[in-house]
């Protein structure tokens, strides 16, 4: 027996199926309500319930206090309906946002290479085509585990449409479930299911201002979509890609981006280690992403639009350099790559080994 979820400030009133959530209705209907985790965890999802009846589902003490719940608020990522409800959802209105309904895909494995010794690339040949903004990502689901993770695009809309492959990086998470399968134990002509596309970091055209992305570990694959994109529509805006690891062997597409940079001269790339800078050759800077990036601009990011996709320490750090540079918050967007196995070694309570 399906339910109507009127979602407010919007005026919208969609159907939700029995056991469904309304994360998941609403995205798959088209309408954005911001999340993060999708598992009950994090709190971004957070909702007040106005009118109705719904079940709590399975969110986290922590993510959802006591008297929170005594207030009538809910996680959308875990509630369910049992009557027709009304909720009221802290959403923004995005000109730049695509409205794209999530949908679910089988995909069958076609290629899997090493790109670094941790980060494996995964390329998924589509059941149907699927329509994104460069910078969204997909859950996949683990075979065998229950449950799904979620990973950026690697590669550009046009590539997608052109291939009908979606690329995933996968970062090997020390103890982690889900990166521990798709390192050792997916191969090569296996069929996987996942759903999407999800997400709003994607880039603000709108604006035309210069953009500085901001980049660390496994979190490049959302930058190089999103550049390709740029770059391939002919933005002539200047673009900046300031991409940090910790060693060479670490250092992956470093070719692609030095072509890139060489092919068109609005771009530009400056890659950074945190070790052994010297043994990797010219053009490559010693430190970290954001003081690798404050020499760059000589401390002054003021006019820019900047996008960070990373480790939540590298995320931080590049926060408060860039508003340190005299650039406004309202510019700066990110995606922190929060994994559940790291934060499980630290003992968090809001956290499930990945």
């Amino acid at each position: 027996m399906s339910h109507q979820l009127t979602i407010e400030p919007l005026g919208v009133t969609i159907e939700v199926e029995e056991g469904q959530t309304m994360l998941d209705a609403a995205l798959r209907q088209g309408i954005y309500i911001p999340h993060a985790c999708c598992h009950g965890l994090c709190g971004t999802c957070k909702v007040a319930v106005l009118d109705g009846e719904t079940d709590l589902g399975d969110a986290n003490p922590f993510a959802l206090m006591d008297f929170e719940r005594e207030e009538g608020k809910a996680l959308a990522c875990c509630a369910t309906l049992q009557a027709d409800t009304v909720i009221e959802a802290d959403v923004d209105e995005e000109p730049d946002a695509e409205i794209i309904p999530v949908k679910d895909f089988a995909a069958d494995v076609t290629r899997i290479e090493p790109l670094t010794p941790t980060i494996k690339s995964i390329r998924l040949k589509l059941s149907q085509p699927i329509h994104f903004q460069a910078g969204q990502y997909v859950q996949l689901e683990i075979p065998g585990l229950g449950q799904s993770r979620a990973f950026s695009i690697a590669n550009s809309p046009a590539d997608v449409a052109a291939t009908g492959e979606i690329e995933l990086n996968v970062r090997q998470v020390p103890g982690g479930l889900g990166t521990g399968y798709l390192h050792e134990q997916l191969a090569t002509g296996d069929r996987v299911r996942l759903s999407g596309p999800y997400g709003r970091f994607f880039v603000r055209r709108s604006a035309a201002l210069p953009m500085i992305f901001m980049a660390g570990g496994s979190g490049l694959s959302s930058p190089r979509s999103m550049i390709a994109d740029l770059l391939d529509g002919g933005v002539t805006a200047p673009i900046t890609l300031v991409y940090g690891q910790r060693n060479a062997k670490e250092l992956y597409y470093h070719d692609e981006f030095r072509a890139l940079a060489e092919r068109y001269p609005n771009f530009t790339y400056v890659p950074a280690l945190s070790e052994g800078a010297a043994d990797a050759g010219g053009g490559v800077a010693q430190g970290f992403v954001h003081d690798v990036a404050n020499t760059h601009f000589d401390g002054d990011f003021s006019g820019h639009q900047a996008y960070l996709c990373g480790p939540p320490a590298m995320i931080d750090a590049c926060i408060t350099a860039l508003m340190k540079g005299r650039l406004f918050e309202r510019d700066i967007y990110h995606e922190k790559f929060i994994s559940a196995a790291d934060a499980q070694q630290t003992r968090s309570p809001l956290f499930r080994r990945v």
